[in-house]
């Protein structure tokens, strides 16, 4: 497992006593902010509206730069906001099933916790996966949940191969 370098912009939208983010915190697995700004130049950013999805390719900037999460609500953000504009490593991840208490069986509902711990895992990085998932009573349900697809994205070479992945599973 190498360290784990997560920052995660909180914007305090999320009920305190469910929201992974804080846990994870607590914990001392993210560090996080309430300021864009403060997000670490050329991290792999987890963007809902990138249009190249997260793979194995990324793991060289997830080893050097690591990753950033944007914990607040995607219903509320617009494509266009500043958050997304400027950065060439944003990424979005593939289908995978929330095993969140929240949204639990939804597909593409993950929690911030769900979402770094599949960047991880798609790049390599299965250890770290694990270990921010182990932080949940029901976290390691969500990585056996997704097995099957987290090792096919993770043997993937590229994001056109990890969406290729996606979409076959969907098709059928």
């Amino acid at each position: 497992m190498i360290e784990m370098k997560v920052v995660v912009y909180h914007a305090d939208e999320c009920d305190p006593r469910k929201c992974t983010t804080t846990r994870l915190s607590n914990k001392g697995k993210v560090k996080v902010v309430n300021n864009l700004n403060m997000l670490p130049k050329g991290a792999l950013v987890l963007d809902p509206f990138s249009e190249k999805s997260v793979s194995p390719e990324d793991r060289e900037i997830v080893d050097k730069n690591g990753i950033a999460a944007l914990d607040c609500s995607w219903k509320r953000i617009k494509k266009s906001s500043l958050m997304f504009k400027g950065n060439k490593h944003h990424r979005l991840l593939p289908f995978l099933v929330a095993a969140n208490p929240t949204n639990y069986g939804k597909p593409c509902k993950l929690s911030t916790a769900e979402a770094i711990a599949s960047t991880f895992y798609i790049v390599g990085l299965k250890d770290n996966a694990v270990e921010i998932m182990s932080q949940f009573k029901w976290g390691p349900h969500f990585l056996e949940l997704n097995k099957e697809l987290l090792e096919a994205y993770s043997n993937a070479k590229t994001s056109l191969e990890v969406v290729k992945i996606q979409n076959e599973f969907i098709g059928g």
